[in-house]
């Protein structure tokens, strides 16, 4: 059987898998369920193109990946055939332990477990299957392995995931500002000591990916009716959640059942194989199955909200850069507990409060260093003569409260 593949993405063209390693592990159940699995959660609500998959998105940084890894190789970093692979792995698999909906429900599903401790897991157990040719991959996903710039490509500042998803969403939401021209960027990498560095003549890049990154934060992933529709699906799923470990019958798929009724945390997973495969078997479609029969369920709240989601008929939001008066949020609660008989614990269902940040640049989580010409190392902030870096680095804070139409305030 020919395993040397080439995918055609609107995105890039032709993607090529190089390896029978590779195309074994796209083909696997664990990697295809990606498909069923939108990378932007509920972000088509509000940009209806925003339909691509975790899919896409492997496949396209597996790409970009490796046009990486041509450039350094260019540059003379020595790169073995093992070590390419063990990199293509990596960012293969790097978000194959997303749950339905990305990360709107990434605090639902669980309680204090992250999609890349998921993904980790999926990796071990794929490495099992393949009689441990994923021993390096693993090294590199969790930056154990002593040439430290492959992490790098696959977690950073400036790695391919970005690279690709902000490419990916601005094609598919067709917002033109997240295109940041990744060839150039790419082109422009190298490895000084171990490390990833970028030449000096790519700071402008650079700077054009961190604008970009910031704006795609707050037109896209944070836009404010998308931050209304997640937390609703949120708190609806914790309402579901709430009503099964009460006694009460919600009806579900036996996976999504088993989530609602146990509160799984990472040592459950040390503990418990079979919770990975419970999870394996969940995707978007999953949630909204039980969604479409929750809207005729008698708890009020439940179907309420879920038809509510069925119907788009999403809640109000307010954002501001300041805390909300907490007299005004008593005064919604108020109107809440009026509007739908509620008591007051039951608010949180309804009315929903929250704050969010964006950070386009955050040296302390990893720098992006600038190799000079005169081979000095310097944080790109440093290195640049505009102020817009050093800008982008601050982090701006704000805050929202969503709740129904139906409450005039």
């Amino acid at each position: 059987m020919n395993k040397k593949k080439i995918f055609n993405d609107p995105v890039y063209g032709f993607i090529t898998v190089h390896s029978d390693l590779l195309f074994d592990i796209i083909e696997h159940p664990y990697f295809q369920r990606l498909r069923r699995i939108k990378q932007l959660g509920l972000t088509d609500f509000v940009y209806p193109g925003a339909l691509h998959t975790r899919f896409h998105h492997a496949l396209g940084a597996m790409h970009l990946m490796e046009s990486a890894l041509q450039t350094l190789r260019g540059k003379n970093t020595p790169i073995s055939e093992r070590e390419w692979e063990a990199s293509l792995l990596a960012i293969l698999l790097h978000d194959i332990g997303h749950g339905p909906f990305s990360h709107a429900l990434e605090t639902s599903i669980f309680t204090d477990v992250n999609h890349e401790e998921i993904s980790l897991f999926l990796m071990n157990k794929l490495n099992d299957e393949f009689n441990n040719r994923l021993d390096l991959a693993i090294e590199i996903f969790t930056g154990e392995y002593n040439r430290p710039f492959f992490h790098q490509l696959v977690s950073s500042q400036l790695d391919v995931d970005r690279l690709d998803y902000l490419n990916r969403d601005s094609f598919y939401t067709g917002v033109s500002e997240g295109n940041i021209g990744s060839n150039r960027l790419l082109k422009m990498m190298d490895v000084h000591e171990g490390k990833l560095v970028m030449e000096e003549k790519a700071i402008y890049s650079i700077e054009n990916f961190l604008v970009s990154r910031r704006v795609m934060y707050w037109q896209v992933y944070l836009h404010k009716t998308v931050l209304s529709a997640e937390n609703m699906l949120i708190r609806l799923i914790e309402r579901a959640r709430q009503l099964v470990q009460a006694g009460i019958e919600v009806p579900a798929n036996p996976a999504l059942l088993y989530f609602l009724s146990q509160n799984i945390t990472i040592d459950d997973f040390h503990r418990d194989d079979k919770i990975l495969d419970r999870f394996t078997s969940l995707d978007d479609y999953d949630i909204w199955n039980g969604i479409k029969s929750w809207g005729r369920h008698p708890d009020k709240i439940l179907s309420f909200m879920a038809d509510c989601m069925l119907k788009r008929k999403l809640f109000k939001i307010m954002v501001s850069p300041t805390p909300f008066d907490e007299d005004m949020l008593l005064g919604i609660s108020e109107l809440v507990q009026e509007h739908f008989k509620v008591d007051e614990p039951e608010v949180r269902y309804l009315m929903i409060t929250g704050q969010i940040s964006n950070s386009a640049y955050v040296s302390s989580s990893g720098s992006i260093d600038i190799l000079s010409k005169y081979g000095e190392i310097r944080d790109v902030a440093e290195a640049s003569d505009l102020p817009n870096i050093r800008a982008l680095s601050k982090k701006v804070e704000k805050y929202y409260v969503c709740y129904p139409k139906e409450i005039a305030v």
